[in-house]
């Protein structure tokens, strides 16, 4: 099939995003290269937006993801250290929402007619595989990053898509190592006063602040301020 200048575009960036050492680029290549079995472990994720899409990567040494976790912990898997590169590679498509990305086995991804695969090359040869299968854009045909009323036009698309909405009261940064020798009791210190108003984010962005509050035993949270969103910046 003809491979698109999004998916291009996408591959190339998470080729430049993969926690691996040196550099790696993207090349166009076939399912038929791929070595058998390996697919059973890929991190697959898909993304909703203007246009939809199916990702899936396949690294054929995984000992770097290891190393970028830092820790043999299930508490951190592939799927968590790719995230980044996929955000990337999501991002070159447009505007969108893109879902928690799994390890599942990506066989029928990789091999479906519509799928582009591309081949992960590093200083040493071949490091893994990208597979990339748009849903909804037109073939040949690069998506065009929205702004203004066309941005809500497109998002328009994906208004029955369900969103996290997350009320978030502080944050700090601490490593693994720290975070694996937390223990019950141990006290953490966020970078937010006490009394000071929460954030609402929607998808991860900031969208409004709100204070705290209990209704009928529950938590919620009452709104005091809806912040001025751009229109496609979710």
């Amino acid at each position: 099939m003809n491979t698109t200048t999004a998916e291009h575009e996408a591959a190339a960036a998470l080729a430049a995003r993969l926690p691996l050492a040196g550099p790696v680029t993207a090349e166009s290549g076939s399912s038929a290269e791929l070595p058998e079995g390996r697919v059973s472990e890929a991190v697959v994720a898909s993304f909703v937006g203007a246009v939809s899409a199916d990702l899936a990567v396949v690294l054929l040494d995984t000992q770097p993801l290891a190393a970028a976790a830092g820790t043999p912990s299930s508490l951190v898997s592939p799927a968590d250290v790719l995230m980044p590169a996929l955000e990337a590679a999501s991002a070159a498509l447009g505007d969108g929402v893109l879902g928690s990305p799994a390890v599942q086995d990506a066989a029928g991804l990789f091999h479906d007619a519509e799928t582009s695969v591309f081949r992960l090359a590093g200083h040493s040869g071949t490091v893994g595989w990208f597979a990339v299968r748009l849903r909804g854009a037109r073939p040949g045909a690069a998506p065009r990053r929205s702004s203004g009323s066309s941005g809500a036009a497109n998002l328009g698309r994906i208004s029955n898509v369900e969103m996290a909405m997350t009320v978030e009261i502080g944050r700090t940064r601490m490593s693994v190592r720290d975070v694996l020798d937390l223990e019950p009791g141990a006290v953490i210190e966020l970078d937010r006063s006490a009394g000071a108003p929460a954030d609402v984010l929607l998808n991860g962005r900031v969208v409004a602040h709100g204070e705290v509050v209990v209704v009928d035993q529950d938590y919620a949270v009452r709104i005091t301020q809806i912040l001025d969103v751009p229109d496609g910046a979710l």
